[in-house]
């Protein structure tokens, strides 16, 4: 089998992907590097998803790249736009010749003799292995399992002899003209899918076990766009930018920190949108404060206009059994559907489920630690793209990508072969990486790498934190060991330490 080396190897052709290249080849520009893409297009999450309705639940100018300005009026998008948006800049900056396609990793190797990651790829239908090379592996794959979503267990769901959709693959030719439909779920998925369904469907119902906090927000944003007719085209992107990074800022941190009044506020804005025979307790009251989930927006009220046209509407109720017809609930209703769309969630899924070896030995993702944010602890030459929580992933993954080109030019500057994030201290206090009670982030906590209380490994969900350390702040402060030679940086940490441990003193000795 023929082996091909690069420099870096990137995996995965969406958002951070493209986004992750462009850095590398403008900060990079002697870096040899390729893209390895599971699916046969660019896109990601934008190419996989194609419900109706599918659109952003962050804002462009600041879910746009910071290099590639947003250039329309609507600032909330449609999954359409993004994708072809993403597309329009891998091939603006030659990034598309770049991409393999239909290679999924399946594992990535790392030998510290050779300093290199070994990966094995399955190609095409037939899953033929290839193999290649890198001195630098950049997972840029996201959080969640491509392949399928997650559905309960529904007791009678075999009974059901109507249509069962999970939005994750959802059917091209499914027609919902005139039929009865049932959403399970309350999240961002559910709200976008029940005011475009509804367009066509004898009606369109959402059902929720517990209610999820929903901001209506103008679909254009008229500061922005104003601006923009203000001022040259880059420099107006930029202030939009940061305009919206500020008030993302602010709503993030007055919920957190003032949640009564964060709920005050909510509570009054949906009040305003609401028809009158719509009771906010229970249908729109969580249980759980503000942030804790995230927020789920709504272009221009489209869901309460569903709801007050009577095309739509909300039950909070517990699934008993499906039945032939629909749903039976808890409370003795039955829910009757032609169709139902479990609007369940993600199945999440770290590194795109790559096994992953240093020196022969498998690494178990779940035991470790994010050095700021992106690299896993022990593990050399390593960089994992995850986006914020708290506001638009591209901030956080553009940010991931500069520190990574940062840390690539020291490596060449000093002759490094090898770098490595390792605790500087003897215990981390283990915090979960993603900071959110959603079920699907709950389900799969557990084998999520986690973060510290401390920086730099503790994500602050703080863009302007995080840029200033990611972009100015030392690339090789105490947590980073570098090598120029061949030997093992992982197991020479932990025989340091195993050294230090045994030449302290016993406690209470002279």
């Amino acid at each position: 089998m023929s082996v091909e080396h690069f420099d870096v190897v990137i995996v995965g052709a969406g958002i951070s992907g493209i986004g992750a290249a462009y850095h590398l080849k403008t900060r990079c520009p002697g870096k040899r590097a390729v893209i390895l893409e599971a699916r046969d297009d660019i896109g990601g999450t934008w190419d996989l998803f194609r419900y109706p309705g599918i659109r952003s639940d962050s804002d462009m100018f600041t879910l746009g790249y910071s290099f590639r300005p947003w250039k329309q009026a609507k600032a909330i998008a449609d999954g359409p736009s993004i994708r072809e948006y993403v597309r329009d800049t891998a091939r603006e900056h030659g990034i598309d010749r770049q991409i393999r396609f239909r290679q999924r990793v399946r594992s990535a190797s790392w030998s510290s003799e050779d300093a290199r990651w070994t990966v094995e790829v399955d190609v095409g239908e037939r899953g033929e292995r290839a193999r290649y090379t890198c001195s630098f592996l950049y997972v840029c794959s996201g959080y969640y399992r491509y392949e399928s979503g997650h559905t309960p267990i529904f007791p009678g769901r075999e009974d059901f002899q109507g249509l069962l959709v999970h939005p994750q693959v959802w059917p091209e030719d499914l027609d919902y003209r005139g039929k009865r439909v049932v959403v399970i779920g309350s999240g961002a998925t559910a709200v976008t899918l029940v005011p475009a369904m509804a367009a066509e469907a004898a009606h369109v119902t959402m059902l929720q076990r517990s209610p999820t906090y929903i901001v209506s927000i103008p679909a254009e944003d008229p500061i922005a766009n104003r601006i923009r007719e203000l001022l040259p085209e880059r420099l107006a992107y930029r202030v939009a930018r940061w305009k919206n990074v500020a008030i993302s800022t602010f709503i993030y941190q007055l919920c957190r920190r003032a949640p009564g009044l964060a709920k005050r506020m909510l509570r009054s804005g949906l009040e305003k949108e609401l028809p009158p025979e719509v009771d906010i307790d229970p249908h729109f009251t969580p249980r759980y404060e503000p942030w804790d989930q995230r927020l789920c927006l709504v272009p221009d009220a489209d869901f309460f206009r569903a709801m007050k046209a009577g095309r739509a509407s909300v039950v909070t109720d517990r699934i008993r059994t499906f039945t032939k017809g629909g749903i039976l609930l808890e409370s003795g209703k039955e829910l009757a559907a032609d169709i139902i769309v479990t609007a369940t969630g993600l199945t999440l899924q770290v590194c795109g489920g790559i096994q992953v070896t240093v020196d022969g030995d498998v690494v178990d993702l779940g035991r470790t630690f994010l050095y700021k944010g992106l690299m896993l602890s022990d593990v050399p030459n390593f960089a994992l793209c995850i986006g914020y929580t708290n506001a638009s992933w591209t901030l956080r993954a553009e940010l991931s990508s500069t520190y990574v080109c940062r840390l690539l030019n020291h490596m060449d500057r000093h002759g490094y072969r090898q770098c490595l994030a390792h605790p500087d201290e003897p215990t981390l206090d283990p915090r979960p990486l993603l900071g959110l009670m959603s079920g699907y982030v709950q389900r799969s906590a557990g084998d999520l790498p986690k973060q510290g209380s401390k920086l730099p490994w503790h994500v602050p969900q703080n863009y302007v934190v995080d840029l200033l350390a990611m972009k100015l702040g030392a690339v090789d402060d105490d947590a980073m060991r570098f090598s120029t030679g061949a030997r093992s940086l992982r197991r020479e940490v932990v025989k340091a330490e195993r050294q230090g441990q045994a030449d302290e003193p016993a406690a209470g000795a002279p």
